[in-house]
């Protein structure tokens, strides 16, 4: 892995609530409130967290899919969320997302050759032909599919093989950085170590870089070089993969740690539970937003933001105890 190809810096994106008949606004749905990380080239770092906690807004944002409220996005040098229109549409080659939802995220009256070709067609690298078409196929054979599906549409796929369809629409462009959203959550287990170990042989291959984001943390300790954590918006913990699993430092990561279950019935496990409910991103906590289901939770908690600091070996913790 070498440097940083993406760079993030106090990333947010607020919603704003409107009420009443003239639409006034007031307040906002802070959906993600300061994120900042950086990411290697042929790294993936994994971004977990709770339903609701920011994790594909950031995914978004930083593709510029959403428009930010606040913060600056920068790859390979080039600021992202400030490049004009001529600009943008050369950096969507190199910067794809792969979307959570394989049933909706594809257009069900295009056949997989017009969904993967589209995008080249646009940019202009093929046109409609013998060539586009032998492409095509080179990308689909790759993602597991056969040539004879390329006529075919989404509606007579598999959810395996819908997302291996979402998977070549964006290595179609060759891309050096991709937002996996979620791939794997909508499949069976055994599907999922098959989409799992095709990302992972198309890094090898390509030295592609993956922001993963999921739910399961078995499947990011598997995928990913790095972790970050987030809750409520906020990134609370962002440490290699084993430092992470082996040493967890923030009180949220323990609690999520807990929740894996073990595979081997006599062995017991210290689950921690978590008190009360997540709050409402558009009314978050003062001071520390984990401190109204925190267990080592203090005055100081409620009072002051814990700062986002290094512990030592890149492991970045926000909390006041962490040490």
């Amino acid at each position: 892995m070498s440097e940083a190809i993406l760079e993030v810096k106090n990333l947010k994106k607020h919603f704003p609530i409107y009420k009443g008949a003239f639409r006034r606004k007031v307040g906002d749905v802070k959906a993600v409130d300061g994120i900042s990380f950086k990411l290697k080239a042929g790294e993936t770092l994994g971004l977990v967290g709770e339903s609701g906690c920011g994790k594909s807004t950031t995914g978004r944002t930083i593709l510029k899919l959403l428009d930010p409220t606040e913060g600056s996005v920068k790859y390979k040098d080039k600021d992202v969320l400030n490049a004009p229109k001529d600009e943008m549409l050369k950096l969507r080659r190199e910067m794809q997302i792969v979307f959570q939802d394989p049933y909706s995220s594809l257009n069900p009256r295009m056949t997989v050759s017009q969904i993967v070709g589209e995008a080249l067609i646009e940019h202009k690298l093929y046109k409609k032909g013998k060539e586009l078409d032998e492409y095509i196929t080179e990308v689909i054979t790759r993602c597991g599919l056969a040539k004879y599906h390329m006529n075919r549409y989404p509606h007579e796929f598999s959810g395996g093989q819908r997302q291996r369809i979402g998977i070549a629409r964006a290595l179609a462009l060759n891309p050096s950085f991709i937002v996996a959203d979620e791939p794997v959550s909508a499949l069976d287990v055994s599907i999922q170590s098959q989409v799992i170990n095709l990302l992972t042989d198309l890094q090898k291959e390509r030295g592609i870089s993956y922001l993963f984001i999921s739910h399961d943390l078995g499947v990011v300790k598997y995928i990913s070089h790095r972790i970050g954590v987030m809750y409520l918006g906020n990134l609370v913990e962002l440490s290699e993969k084993n430092a992470l699993f082996d040493n967890p430092k923030h009180p949220y990561t323990q609690a999520l740690l807990s929740a894996i279950p073990i595979p081997d019935p006599t062995k017991k496990i210290n689950r921690i539970l978590l008190k009360g409910d997540i709050p409402s991103p558009a009314n978050p906590p003062s001071g520390c937003k984990f401190h109204t289901r925190c267990r080592y939770a203090k005055d100081i908690c409620k009072e002051q933001v814990p700062e986002f600091r290094d512990l030592g070996g890149e492991h970045f913790v926000a909390c006041h105890f962490a040490k």
